[in-house]
């Protein structure tokens, strides 16, 4: 397992977000498309998971409701798959949205994104619904899990 270490992070490190989102997903999106997401969200979360001082992963969320978290985008750099990161990122992010006083953290994974599927029902997250989305012509698994100690 990689010893990554990950930092909540401010909008100055969007670009390197972007780049990274870029190396993982398609089709690639500018970095206006996450500033205009953002727009009217309240706490934002951006984190960069780093090993040895590169670049490995990212997280990305908000608040989706008043006692719930989402996690919006999410994903590890081709290089540093397999090593332990992408749970290191979604650990992190859930401590950070319990301490935030939330009671649930969502998440959703397009049906064709089965690590993603499997690392949810490992961390313990339960299956709540699904959703076509037609941008993708894929339906999208929404996991969500409730935040121990509250």
């Amino acid at each position: 397992m990689a010893d990554a270490v990950i930092d909540v992070v401010g909008m100055d490190e969007l670009p390197l977000i972007v780049e990274m989102y870029n190396q993982i997903f398609r089709p690639t999106r500018a970095e206006e498309s996450f500033r205009r997401r953002y727009l009217g969200r309240h706490n934002v979360l951006q984190m960069v998971a780093r090993v040895k001082d590169k670049p490995a992963g990212f997280f990305l969320g908000f608040e989706l409701k008043p006692d719930t978290f989402f996690a919006w985008f999410y994903g590890v750099v081709p290089d540093f798959r397999r090593m332990g990161i992408g749970s290191q990122l979604m650990e992190a992010a859930q401590s950070w949205a319990q301490q935030q006083g939330y009671d649930a953290f969502r998440l959703e994974c397009h049906n064709s994104h089965r690590p993603m599927m499997h690392l949810a029902i490992e961390l313990g997250y339960d299956v709540i619904g699904l959703r076509w989305d037609a941008d993708r012509g894929d339906n999208l698994v929404m996991f969500e899990k409730g935040l121990a100690g509250r």
